[in-house]
């Protein structure tokens, strides 16, 4: 056994859904699993995305041997454009996984620097001190993987995200022998996905949805228009397969559901019948009864393909009378109010709207239930225990589940947040040091587009109390006012409200500028921070609130 010690070091993912991203080191060598992105909360105005914060990798970026990938999915990749755009390192994942990584690169232009390895299911690589096995596991898009990472201490396994699927789509089963020939061997440490903790029993498998959908293909008299997440190909294959069966042709509509479909045809994970394909362009000349769309959109998202249909604003396909609109999707929490918006809209326009939960299912998690995180804990027999992907309720629910199963010879569980690190020597394991993380919040997608807290401490001020712009003219000879003072004011007080008020603020701020001597009236800066200073105290007195306020003088 060696001196060094083994870190595992969550930089985001844990305590919160999204921007998943950890760090391992041994001695003088990291590797990073993932590195995903977020969308933001009502509360960051104006954000597009989160990403994590990657201070330790850049710091340590001589170090960082690799990133590797469990899949494709945006809360694992996401934020894979903004860490390569600081420091250059390799990058392992399955061919699929690595094609939507391409993607998002391609968009920061950063494609050609990137240095991308193709890896399979049942492959090995090392990487420093690190020997990584890939193990296929089951989840709601393809080629998904866990992580066997051995190192000089032990067997660390990460499961990524998954579900136990016996029926997959695909018929590519999920690897439970693996699993359990590296139980049989000894697993230092398992790192665990949490987010269906809080469910009983097993997460229905994939072909569930199939009766329900069939049932739509068959009973729907017209135009059916069907929303799922892009990433999901065996979703998409199921609708495919059923359009075929019924003689219905199929229109795609989205640009993010486009670019996943034509990856997955090209790698030959999606199969498309000659012939059953439209243009968008040609949908609305279709039979209504022999037409299938699949759009993009299902969680209300403003600006997506399936928002601007629900309100008729798109150009190649309106919903009519009679027509059927299902979302094969589960509501993202936060999502619910641009969700039934949508729903409604479509309710509207006298279509059959097809959601929510029923059985059979229109649309199964793609996360494993209680048992299956059981089923793994049982297979693999850790001696240490994190619980990784949820909420830190979901974690500590996922604890307490693992040190009931103490005939597994489970030593210990961890519930670690983000920036908490677990250190594991010799001697055992414990809590470390915490790291520097955090989340940055990136407008427009853009990678020189970071939105400091500043902004968004000053949007979240704007959007509760408004602004006040009171502009003076200074004559720049004497220093004195040029007449009565103007304030413009948005989103502060209405105008049958705020006459006498604003007279008295223009009498407070003159009254400012009397006060101040000649001196400190010819320096710009001085005289915006007394102005804006008693113009606070003024409005606050008065109103009790706090508009922010930004003075802007001009010398006459």
């Amino acid at each position: 056994m060696s001196d060094k010690k083994l870190q595992v070091i969550p930089l985001g993912g844990l305590g919160e859904f999204g921007m998943n991203c950890m760090a391992l080191r041994y001695g003088d060598d990291i590797i990073v699993v993932d590195a995903g992105m977020m969308f933001p909360d009502a509360e960051l105005l104006g954000v597009d995305i989160v990403t994590p914060d990657f201070t330790y990798l850049v710091e340590n970026r001589e170090h960082v041997r690799g990133l590797v990938l469990t899949h494709g999915h945006e809360d694992h990749i996401g934020g894979i454009p903004f860490l390569l755009s600081q420091m250059q390192i390799p990058v392992y994942g399955t061919a699929f996984t690595l094609a939507m990584v391409e993607r998002r690169l391609d968009e920061h232009k950063l494609a050609d620097k990137a240095k991308l390895n193709t890896v399979k299911p049942r492959e090995k690589l090392t990487l420093g001190p690190f020997s990584i096995e890939f193990i296929h596991v089951t989840h709601s898009t393809v080629s998904c993987v866990a992580l066997a990472i051995t190192t000089p201490l032990g067997v660390i396994i990460h499961t990524g995200d998954f579900k136990v699927d016996p029926t997959p789509t695909d018929n590519e089963l999920f690897d439970l022998h693996t699993f359990a020939e590296y139980g049989k061997r000894g697993v230092l440490l398992l790192l665990s996905d949490s987010t269906n903790v809080d469910r009983a029993g097993y997460t229905e498998s994939e072909r569930a949805v199939v009766p329900r959908l069939e049932d739509l293909f068959v009973r729907s008299p017209r135009r059916l228009v069907i929303s799922c997440f892009s990433s999901s190909i065996h979703r998409l294959q199921t609708i495919i397969d059923l359009a075929h069966k019924h003689g219905r042709k199929l229109a795609l509509l989205g640009r993010s559901l486009n670019n996943t479909t034509e990856i997955a045809h090209d790698l030959g994970l999606l199969t498309i019948p000659n012939g059953i394909l439209l243009r968008p362009q040609e949908i609305m000349q279709q039979a209504p009864s022999k037409l299938v769309t699949i759009v993009s959109g299902t969680q209300g998202e403003p600006m997506s393909a399936l928002s601007r249909v629900a309100v008729d604003n798109h150009k190649n396909l309106s919903i009519e009378a009679g027509d059927t609109v299902v979302l094969s999707s589960r509501i993202i929490p936060g999502n619910e109010k641009a969700i039934y918006r949508m729903i409604n809209h479509v309710a509207k326009r006298g279509a059959d709207v097809v959601y929510g939960s029923m059985n059979p299912p229109v649309h199964v998690s793609g996360h494993g239930s209680a048992e299956e995180l059981r089923l793994v804990l049982n297979l693999v027999r850790p001696k240490y225990f994190v619980p990784l992907h949820g909420e830190y309720r979901q974690m500590a629910k996922h604890a307490k589940l693992a040190q009931h199963l103490s005939h597994v010879g489970l030593e210990e569980s961890f519930v670690l947040e983000s920036g908490q690190t677990l250190e594991i020597d010799r001697k055992g394991a414990r809590k470390g040091e915490k790291v520097t993380v955090g989340r940055v919040c990136i407008d427009s997608g853009s990678l020189d587009e970071v939105v400091q807290d500043l902004v968004i401490r000053d949007r979240r001020h704007l959007s509760e109390d408004g602004f006040l712009i009171p502009i003076i003219a200074i004559d720049k000879n004497t220093g004195k006012a040029e007449g009565l003072p103007e304030i413009v004011s948005r989103g502060f007080i209405s105008l049958e409200e705020s006459s006498d008020l604003m007279q008295e603020a223009r009498q407070a701020v003159i009254k400012t500028l009397e006060s101040s001597s000649a001196e400190e009236r010819g320096d710009w800066g001085v005289m915006q921070e007394k102005i804006r200073a008693d113009l606070r105290r003024f409005i606050s007195k008065q109103t009790s609130r706090r508009p922010l306020i930004m003075p802007v003088i001009l010398e006459v």
